[in-house]
Protein backbone atom coordinates (compact mmCIF):
# COMPACT_ATOMS: atom_id res chain seq x y z
CA UNK A 1 0.00 0.00 0.00
CA UNK A 2 1.31 3.44 -0.93
CA UNK A 3 2.08 6.03 1.72
CA UNK A 4 -0.18 9.06 2.22
CA UNK A 5 0.95 12.31 0.64
CA UNK A 6 2.62 14.85 2.92
CA UNK A 7 1.60 18.49 3.00
CA UNK A 8 4.72 19.48 1.05
CA UNK A 9 3.99 16.87 -1.62
CA UNK A 10 0.40 18.12 -1.94
CA UNK A 11 1.50 21.75 -2.20
CA UNK A 12 4.14 20.85 -4.80
CA UNK A 13 1.60 18.94 -6.91
CA UNK A 14 -0.98 21.74 -6.68
CA UNK A 15 1.64 24.40 -7.48
CA UNK A 16 2.74 22.51 -10.59
CA UNK A 17 -0.80 21.77 -11.80
CA UNK A 18 -2.19 25.30 -11.28
CA UNK A 19 1.11 27.02 -12.17
CA UNK A 20 1.56 28.96 -8.92
CA UNK A 21 4.41 28.97 -6.41
CA UNK A 22 4.70 26.36 -3.69
CA UNK A 23 4.39 29.13 -1.11
CA UNK A 24 1.07 30.31 -2.60
CA UNK A 25 -0.15 26.71 -2.74
CA UNK A 26 0.73 26.14 0.93
CA UNK A 27 -0.97 29.42 1.87
CA UNK A 28 -4.11 28.33 -0.01
CA UNK A 29 -4.23 25.02 1.89
CA UNK A 30 -3.76 26.82 5.22
CA UNK A 31 -6.54 29.31 4.43
CA UNK A 32 -8.88 26.53 3.27
CA UNK A 33 -8.29 24.67 6.54
CA UNK A 34 -8.84 27.82 8.62
CA UNK A 35 -12.07 28.57 6.73
CA UNK A 36 -13.25 24.98 7.28
CA UNK A 37 -12.52 25.17 11.03
CA UNK A 38 -14.34 28.48 11.35
CA UNK A 39 -17.48 27.34 9.49
CA UNK A 40 -17.69 23.66 10.51
CA UNK A 41 -20.49 24.31 13.02
CA UNK A 42 -22.74 25.42 10.13
CA UNK A 43 -21.38 22.60 7.89
CA UNK A 44 -18.59 23.29 5.42
CA UNK A 45 -18.73 21.78 1.94
CA UNK A 46 -15.82 21.25 -0.42
CA UNK A 47 -17.55 20.61 -3.76
CA UNK A 48 -16.71 17.22 -5.22
CA UNK A 49 -14.92 16.08 -2.07
CA UNK A 50 -17.28 16.17 0.91
CA UNK A 51 -18.73 18.05 3.83
CA UNK A 52 -17.64 18.76 7.42
CA UNK A 53 -20.59 18.55 9.80
CA UNK A 54 -21.06 18.90 13.54
CA UNK A 55 -23.05 16.00 15.04
CA UNK A 56 -24.57 15.66 18.51
CA UNK A 57 -24.09 12.14 19.92
CA UNK A 58 -26.51 10.87 22.55
CA UNK A 59 -25.38 9.42 25.87
CA UNK A 60 -25.08 5.65 25.72
CA UNK A 61 -23.92 2.59 27.59
CA UNK A 62 -20.54 1.15 26.64
CA UNK A 63 -18.17 -1.52 27.87
CA UNK A 64 -14.64 -1.30 29.23
CA UNK A 65 -12.75 -3.79 27.04
CA UNK A 66 -10.15 -4.50 29.73
CA UNK A 67 -12.56 -5.40 32.54
CA UNK A 68 -15.83 -6.04 30.73
CA UNK A 69 -17.52 -3.58 33.08
CA UNK A 70 -20.37 -1.51 31.61
CA UNK A 71 -19.85 2.23 31.70
CA UNK A 72 -21.94 5.25 30.82
CA UNK A 73 -20.58 7.30 27.91
CA UNK A 74 -21.66 10.94 28.12
CA UNK A 75 -23.33 12.86 25.29
CA UNK A 76 -20.93 14.92 23.20
CA UNK A 77 -20.52 16.89 19.99
CA UNK A 78 -18.22 15.49 17.30
CA UNK A 79 -17.03 16.63 13.88
CA UNK A 80 -17.61 14.23 10.99
CA UNK A 81 -16.59 14.31 7.35
CA UNK A 82 -19.19 13.01 4.92
CA UNK A 83 -17.64 11.98 1.62
CA UNK A 84 -19.42 13.25 -1.50
CA UNK A 85 -20.99 10.77 -3.91
CA UNK A 86 -18.75 12.04 -6.73
CA UNK A 87 -15.66 11.24 -4.62
CA UNK A 88 -16.94 7.76 -3.74
CA UNK A 89 -17.67 6.99 -7.39
CA UNK A 90 -14.25 8.28 -8.51
CA UNK A 91 -12.38 6.24 -5.89
CA UNK A 92 -14.45 3.05 -5.71
CA UNK A 93 -16.00 3.11 -9.16
CA UNK A 94 -19.74 3.30 -9.75
CA UNK A 95 -21.83 0.17 -9.20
Amino acid sequence: MAKALTKSQITAALAEKVEITKKQSAQFLDELAALAYKNAKNSFTIPGLGKLVLVNRKARMGRNPATGETIKIAAKRVVKFRVAKAAKDAILGSK
